[in-house]
């Protein structure tokens, strides 16, 4: 696999995230109980019947906003708690400014769990928030109800090549620390081409496409460095909550979407239980605001019809 190829995948793959519009109809409140200084949460809807509450962990540089829709088609049921990870869009920074970023969060999601009495909640992830489910139900034990990934993998890079280990993506991942790092988020938007040059030829819609949000630099740049480098694949053995993975596909046999089946079989084989798989065909990495009907059925299946 060439540095090339890996780059121009590999930073697209986990960084494919655009913001949705919010909405007027019910604005979602802080949780004023809880305070946080790695993540902020908001409300809205309440449990009716056999409601389930429901966490939704958006991706890389996307704020909560990124499930509104998706939280308004749930919230006349159900209690919806939408996470937002300081350092991304306007939201300040606060301790993930400096150092380690994915398992802290998933630690201030347990406690946000156990702090607000939440009962075996249904975690939904994307992308990166994807990792952050999978590493807080590998740690929650019971008080995970289930878990949803969205278009991620235990372990990223495994996506793209099922050889590829740490070692391999580590000097790739260091790049993209760099460039991030030396670039502003205006250069990013409008210097997508010049970026990819820098980094070894990778393709300028890359970055000219990912619907960049913003936020704090080094959050971001240390959050991209995470997903293309932790391995969370040794930890599935710890996750006793169900786990439904959700996926973008393509039946054209000339897009990598129509390759990805086994790919995501293979990331998740660890699962002491085996994972259900859902493709939804048409979708890309945004396969919420991609394919809003067919995911909206695939959450419908996932809560069990609660």
């Amino acid at each position: 696999m060439s540095r090339r190829h890996f780059l121009s995948t590999a930073l697209g793959l986990p960084l494919l995230f655009a913001q949705g519009p919010a909405s007027a109809s019910v604005p979602a409140r802080p949780v004023s109980a809880f305070a946080s200084d790695r993540i902020v949460v908001e409300t809205r809807g309440v449990r009716r019947h056999r409601g389930t509450d429901i966490i939704l962990i958006p991706g890389i540089a996307s704020t909560g906003e990124i499930w509104r829709r998706t939280a308004e088609r749930l919230d006349d049921r159900h209690r919806v708690h939408l996470i937002s990870v300081r350092g991304f869009g306007d939201i300040p920074a606060g301790a993930n400014a400096a150092g380690r970023i994915i398992d802290p969060v998933a630690s201030e999601v347990r406690r946000y769990i156990v702090e607000t009495r939440i009962h075996r909640p249904a975690i939904i992830g994307h992308s990166m928030g994807g990792l952050i489910a999978i590493r807080a139900a590998a740690e929650g034990g019971d008080r995970i109800g289930r878990i949803m990934v969205v278009d991620a993998a235990p372990f990223f890079p495994s996506l793209i090549s099922p050889q590829a280990r740490v070692a391999d993506v580590e000097p790739v991942a260091r790049m993209g620390y760099q460039a991030l790092m030396l670039l502003g988020d205006q250069a990013l938007r409008d210097a997508g081409s010049s970026l990819g040059i820098q980094l070894g030829g990778a393709s300028n819609t890359v970055f000219d496409a990912i619907g960049w949000q913003g936020g704090d630099r080094t959050t971001l740049a240390q959050s991209l460095y995470e997903v293309m480098t932790l391995d969370l694949r040794p930890r599935l053995a710890r996750v006793t909550a169900p786990v439904t993975v959700v996926y973008g596909w393509s039946a054209n046999r000339t897009s990598p979407r129509a390759h990805v089946d086994h790919l995501f079989q293979q990331s998740f084989r660890g699962l002491p239980t085996p994972a259900r798989f859902e493709r939804i065909e048409g979708a890309e990495h945004m396969v919420m605001i991609d394919r809003p009907v067919p995911f909206m059925q695939a959450v419908g299946r996932f809560l069990g019809n609660a």
